[in-house]
C-alpha cells in the first residue's frame, strides 16, 4: 500500500512511519510539502496518487492559536480542507486526525463518537472545521480523534511526560504542582499509529475515536509516571485557576468509542508504561 503522511516530523508522522514501515511510505513535513497551498496539495496528489493519505499536520499550540487565529485555521481547517477536495478527486480515502478539544469538556461522562460538540478554544474551533470540511468534501475519510498525544522520538518535539521528566532530570526539582481538575485520555503516539493502521484496511468510513483508553488528570498522569520512573518527587495537587491561560482547557474530555468497527486502544497506563520503557 502506498501511503501519503503529512505533517511528518510530528510525534504522530515519527510513529507513523515506524509502524508502516513495511508500506511503501510518503512521508512529507512542511518544507516539502505546504498543505495550507492548495495548488501544491492538488499536484502532489495527482503525481503521486497514494493508496491512502494520513493527515498528521496540525497547529498544536493551544495557547498561540488564540492571538495568531489566522496560522490555526490555516492548518488544521484550510489544509484539511486542500487535502480532502485533493483526494477526492482521485477516489483515495483521507484520514484526518482531530482532537478531544472538539468538545466543551463540561459533562461528566466520556464522549462518544457521537456526542455534540462545543469547542470552547480558536484550536479547537479550527480543528472542528478541519473535521467537517473533511467530512463534507471527501466521502471516503476516516476522522480520528484523539488526546494528550506523546513520543519518545526526538523529532516529535515537547509534550507533558517529557515535560514533567525534565523538571526532575534536568532541574533538580523536589516537588511538582500540578492541575488536577483536568480529565483526559494519555495516548502514547505509536498506539494511535497501530489503530490508525488497522482503520485505513476497514473500508469503514467515518468518525473514531482513538485514545489511550480509560481517563485521568494531569496529576495523576504526572503521579504514575514519576512512580513508573522510579522518582520520589513530591507532586501537588492544584487547580486550574491556578494558571490561568489564554486559551480554555476541557474541564473533562476523556474519550470513548462505539463505533464500529470498535477500535480500542490499550489503557493509558499501558502506554505509559511504554514510554517509559523506551526511554530507558
Amino acid at each position: 500500500m502506498k501511503i501519503l503522511i503529512t505533517g511528518a516530523a510530528g510525534q504522530l508522522g515519527c510513529a507513523l512511519q515506524s509502524v508502516l514501515a513495511e508500506q511503501d511510505i510518503l512521508a512529507y513535513d512542511r518544507n516539502e510539502l505546504d498543505i495550507t497551498q492548495f495548488a501544491q496539495v492538488r499536484e502532489a496528489v495527482t503525481a503521486l496518487r497514494p493508496d491512502v493519505v494520513i493527515n498528521a499536520a496540525a497547529h498544536t499550540n493551544v495557547d498561540a492559536a488564540e492571538t495568531d487565529q489566522h496560522a490555526a485555521y490555516q492548518l488544521n481547517a484550510v489544509a484539511p480542507r486542500n487535502l480532502a477536495i485533493a483526494t477526492s478527486e482521485h477516489g483515495i480515502p483521507l484520514v484526518q486526525v482531530s482532537t478531544d478539544y472538539v468538545f466543551d469538556g463540561l459533562g461528566a461522562k466520556p464522549y462518544h463518537e457521537f456526542d455534540a460538540t462545543n469547542p470552547l478554544s480558536v484550536y479547537g474551533k479550527s480543528k472542528l472545521a478541519g473535521e467537517q470540511a473533511v467530512a463534507a468534501l471527501n466521502p471516503r475519510h476516516y476522522i480520528a480523534r484523539t488526546a494528550w498525544l506523546y513520543h519518545t522520538a526526538p523529532a516529535g518535539g515537547k509534550n507533558f511526560p517529557k515535560t514533567m521528566l525534565a523538571q526532575v532530570l534536568e532541574h533538580n526539582r523536589a516537588e511538582v504542582r500540578v492541575v488536577s481538575d483536568q480529565y483526559g485520555s494519555p495516548t502514547y503516539a505509536p498506539h494511535l499509529a497501530q489503530a490508525i493502521a488497522q482503520l485505513i484496511t476497514t473500508g469503514a468510513y467515518g468518525t473514531y475515536h482513538l485514545a489511550g483508553s480509560g481517563g485521568t488528570s494531569w496529576f495523576s498522569l504526572t503521579q504514575k509516571l514519576y512512580e513508573l520512573s522510579g522518582l520520589k518527587t513530591r507532586v501537588l495537587p492544584v487547580a486550574t485557576s491556578e494558571y490561568p491561560r489564554p486559551a480554555v482547557r476541557p474541564r473533562f474530555s476523556v474519550l470513548t468509542t462505539i463505533q464500529e468497527p470498535q477500535i480500542v486502544l490499550p489503557p493509558w497506563e499501558d502506554g505509559l508504561a511504554e514510554f517509559i520503557a523506551a526511554l530507558k
